[in-house]
Parts: structure tokens; C-alpha cells; sequence
């Protein structure tokens, strides 16, 4: 079992495949971008990060990838793609520390040699997931301070 903080909500998925196609604009300072891509054989997770996340960046990054670590190896995935997904909670952080989040604890994950994609960051996106059957499949969860995880 893991112990620490994380981005405080997130969802997890085993995919048989995971499908997007950029649909709209949301931030206005984001470049401009025309997406699609299908990923097959991966896990995918949905991360809201909290305005209160803000006060303690260096906590809510390290523990992610260690936990992201441990559920691919539970589900025997080689890879994740990183889904921001702001509707899990009425608390949200800064566009701009959203970003930053993802985008190192993405560095983190790539430098331990998993395969890491991402969804533009500023866009709605059309999206398609198929998602096995096991229970492990779907994993949701709300951490708080220095609570246990998995």
C-alpha cells in the first residue's frame, strides 16, 4: 500500500482502446490545435486538480506517478495517456497549474520508461473508451492528506 497525496480526484481505466478528436477551444491562450487519435492497450486516467492542490505542488505530483506505476503493473499496461477532466469536484485550479501538473507528472512517468500520452490541454474533446470488464478496470478515488492509497 502507497501513503501520500495526489491530485485529489482522479479516474482510472483499462482501456482495449481510447479514442479523441479535439472538438473546441476552451482557453484562449492554448495554440490551435486539430486532433485525433485512437491508442489501443492502454490505461487512461481522468485527473482533476483542486484549487487547494495549488499549496502543495511538490506532494501532488511525486505520489501520482508512483500509484500510476503500481495500477499499470496491476493491469499489465505498458502505457497511460493523461486526461485533464475538470467536472469531478466544484474546487479547480488555475488552467495554467492544471497544465504544469500534468505536464510533470507526465515527465516523471517517461522518465521510468512508461509510454505517456496526452490530451491537448484548453480543449473539449469528443472521446470513445472501451473499457474492460474487471473490477480493477475502473478505479476512482478522492484522496486527502497523507491518506492511504490503493
Amino acid at each position: 500500500m502507497l501513503t501520500g497525496q495526489m491530485p485529489q480526484h482522479f479516474l482510472l481505466f483499462d482501456t482495449e482502446y481510447f479514442w479523441f478528436d479535439t472538438f473546441s477551444k476552451t482557453l484562449e491562450n492554448v495554440e490551435d490545435i486539430k486532433e485525433e487519435e485512437k491508442i489501443e492497450t492502454t490505461a487512461v486516467v481522468f485527473i482533476h486538480v483542486e484549487l487547494e492542490d495549488e499549496e502543495k505542488k511538490n506532494k501532488i505530483i511525486k505520489n501520482p506517478v508512483k500509484n500510476f506505476k503500481w495500477y499499470l503493473n496491476k493491469v499489465n499496461k505498458e502505457g497511460i495517456i493523461l486526461h485533464s477532466f475538470a467536472h469531478l469536484s466544484s474546487s479547480t485550479s488555475s488552467p495554467e497549474f492544471a497544465s504544469q501538473i500534468i505536464s510533470e507528472i507526465k515527465e516523471k512517468l517517461e522518465n521510468k520508461g512508461i509510454e505517456v500520452h496526452t490530451t491537448p490541454f484548453g480543449y473539449f474533446s469528443e472521446f470513445s473508451i472501451h473499457v474492460r470488464g474487471e473490477s480493477l478496470a475502473k478505479f476512482s478515488k478522492r484522496f486527502k492528506k497523507h491518506q492511504d492509497i490503493l
